[in-house]
């Protein structure tokens, strides 16, 4: 038996087993067959797991199943594609890894959604598969759909609660714009630690809160050439 703490995919512990099937002795009072839970655990772990490996692609849910040590047929009870299965993983995901902190002051509340982001984006699993899902959604307009429509905007939605605050206690103007400071507040290290495989020190994390708010703050606009055109 093996052990896994599964940290900030939205799994948190789980044990697994090697079965080949999930149905062995538990049925519902009507005799359909009841789904395990710790059996839906190992499929998830295993499907990130081989996604990290072999790239969205390639990824065979044949090898998810033997991955989690289960029978296909546990697997298709549970999702009938691979899309399928992406798009529920991905968004129960997300949704979990989306804190809303709620400090009382924007510097702290910016503070501790880097530091949540920074320990996400640190995770091997997610460093593989981040860059992948995004390539992926540029091919496939269906999965691009799904994540966008849903996920990414109820990711936005909770980002944008944090600048409605600010406002509220008067730390940020009522026009502040809040797709930006969403955009600011991934973006920065999505691009130092994905992109560029680069860390960030939780001093650089101080600064770049003190960045982002001061950004957000400030009313002033600065002209250029370009602008005059």
């Amino acid at each position: 038996m093996e052990r896994y703490r599964i940290d900030h995919l939205g799994i948190i512990w789980m044990e697994r087993k090697c079965i080949d099937e999930d149905l062995v002795t538990r049925r519902s009072p009507s005799g359909a067959a009841v789904m395990r839970k710790s059996v839906t655990d190992a499929l998830s772990r295993a499907f990130f797991e081989e996604w990290a490996r072999t790239g969205y692609g390639a990824l065979s849910l044949e090898a998810v199943a033997k991955r989690a040590g289960v029978g296909k047929a546990a697997l298709y009870r549970r999702w009938s594609s691979k899309h399928e299965m992406a798009v529920q993983l991905i968004k129960t995901v997300g949704v979990d890894l989306t804190p809303i902190p709620d400090s009382g002051t924007l510097i702290e509340d910016l503070r501790l959604i880097l530091l949540s982001l920074r320990r996400t984006l640190r995770h091997p699993l997610i460093r593989r598969i981040l860059p992948d899902l995004h390539a992926e959604m540029a091919r496939s307009s269906a999965l691009s759909a799904e994540i966008r429509t849903t996920l990414q905007y109820e990711r936005r939605e909770r980002g944008k609660v944090i600048v409605d605050r600010a406002v509220a206690r008067g730390e940020l103007p009522k026009d502040t714009d809040r797709d930006l400071a969403n955009d600011a507040l991934a973006s920065i290290l999505y691009w130092r630690i994905i992109v560029t495989g680069g860390r960030v020190s939780p001093a650089e994390i101080n600064r770049i809160v003190q960045f982002i708010a001061a950004g957000l703050a400030s009313g002033q606009t600065f002209n250029s050439e370009s602008s005059r055109l």
